[in-house]
C-alpha cells in the first residue's frame, strides 16, 4: 500500500482518538448514556485504524520459506476483519 494510505489511516486514528476523548468528556459532564455510547463507538473506530496499520506492517514483510511470494496480500485479511466488525457480524464491537 502506498505511503499516502498510511498517512490517511494515521490521520483518521488521531482524529478518532480526539473525537472519542471529546465524547467521553461530554458524557462525564452531562451524564448522557448516548454520548458514552458514541464515545465507545469512536474508540472502536480508533481500533479499526490500528488493525489496518498492523496489517500494513505485516504485509510489508519480505518473502520467507513459508511464504515464498511474500506477505503482501495479508492487508486484505486485516481489511476484511475491519469490515466484519463494521457489519456487526462480531457483536458488541461496532
Amino acid at each position: 500500500m502506498a505511503s499516502g494510505s498510511k498517512l490517511v489511516i494515521i490521520a483518521a486514528l488521531v482524529g478518532n482518538s480526539l473525537i472519542s476523548i471529546t465524547k467521553f468528556a461530554a458524557a462525564s459532564i452531562t451524564g448522557s448514556s448516548a454520548m458514552l455510547s458514541e464515545g465507545i463507538q469512536s474508540l472502536v473506530d480508533t481500533g479499526n485504524q490500528g488493525l489496518l496499520l498492523y496489517g500494513m506492517k505485516r504485509a510489508a514483510r519480505p518473502p520467507d520459506e513459508d511464504f515464498p511470494f511474500g506477505h503482501g496480500k495479508e492487508i486484505y485479511f486485516w481489511s476484511f476483519i475491519e469490515a466484519e466488525k463494521r457489519s456487526n457480524r462480531f457483536p458488541h464491537t461496532s
